[in-house]
C-alpha cells in the first residue's frame, strides 16, 4: 500500500472522493490522502468510518467531515457551515476559521478550530469535545447536552442558552449568557480537563485562567413561574 494518495477535485467529483474515502470504491489503496483543489466544495470527507488520515489542502464548504467515525480529517484552510456535524469519533481539525454550527449535534471525537467559529458552535452537542483557538459567535452551546467546549478567545451573546449538562470554558469575555446558563466554580479537575484538551488540540493557553459555565438546572421541566425565561 502506498504511503499517501493524492486526489485532485478538479479531476474527480466529490461523490467519487467520498466513495473512495468511505471504502466503497475498490480502487482505494492508501490509508492517508491529500485532497487537492477543494475550492470550497461541499460535503468533503463526509461519512467516513475507517481510521484513515485525510488532509484537505484549501478551503472546505458546507458539512465537511460530517458524521465522521474514526478518521482524522484536517482542513488546511477555512470551513463552511456545519463542519464535523454529527461527528461520532475521530478528529477533525480546521487550521483557519469555521462558519456557523461547527460540531453541531456531535456525539464524540475532537473538533479543533485554529481560528474563530461563527454562531451556534456546538449547538445541541451530545458528547463531542470542541476546542476553539479564537472566539465564537452568538448562541454558542445552545441546548448543549453533553461534552466539553473550550474557547480560547471571547464568546458572543446568549452563550450556553438552554444548556443541559455540557461543560463550557472561556478564556476571554462573554458578551451575555443565555437562558439557564450560569458561571460555575472551577477546581483542579476542571483545570486538568482544560489542559488535557488544549494539549490534544495543540493550543497553548493557561488552563487555570479559564472560566467555567454550565446549567443552572431551572429549565429542565416547564414551570409556569419560569415562563418568561423560555
Amino acid at each position: 500500500m502506498s504511503a499517501r494518495e493524492e486526489i485532485d477535485l478538479d479531476a474527480v467529483p466529490v461523490r467519487r472522493l467520498n466513495r473512495l474515502l468511505q471504502g466503497r470504491d475498490s480502487a482505494r489503496q492508501a490509508g492517508s490522502f491529500d485532497v487537492l483543489n477543494p475550492r470550497g466544495r461541499h460535503a468533503l470527507a463526509a461519512g467516513l468510518v475507517d481510521p484513515i488520515d485525510v488532509v484537505i489542502h484549501g478551503h472546505a464548504g458546507y458539512y465537511c467531515a460530517g458524521m465522521n467515525q474514526q478518521a482524522r480529517v484536517t482542513v488546511a484552510g477555512n470551513a463552511g457551515t456545519g463542519v464535523a456535524e454529527n461527528m461520532m469519533s475521530g478528529e477533525v481539525r480546521v487550521h483557519g476559521d469555521a462558519s456557523q454550527s461547527a460540531g453541531a449535534a456531535g456525539w464524540g471525537g475532537l473538533l479543533a478550530i485554529g481560528g474563530d467559529a461563527s454562531a451556534r458552535c456546538g449547538i445541541s452537542m451530545k458528547g463531542i469535545e470542541i476546542v476553539v483557538g479564537g472566539s465564537v459567535g452568538h448562541m454558542t452551546g445552545f441546548m448543549a447536552q453533553a461534552g466539553c467546549l473550550v474557547v480560547c478567545g471571547d464568546a458572543g451573546a446568549a452563550f450556553g442558552d438552554s444548556i443541559y449538562e455540557a461543560e463550557l470554558y472561556v478564556l476571554g469575555e462573554v458578551e451575555t449568557l443565555g437562558a439557564d446558563c450560569v458561571e460555575k466554580d472551577m477546581d483542579d479537575r476542571h483545570v486538568a480537563r482544560i489542559g488535557e484538551l488544549l494539549g490534544r488540540a495543540g493550543f497553548a493557553a493557561d488552563a487555570s485562567a479559564f472560566r467555567r459555565y454550565g446549567s443552572a438546572r431551572q429549565l429542565y421541566h416547564f414551570r409556569i413561574d419560569n415562563a418568561a425565561a423560555y
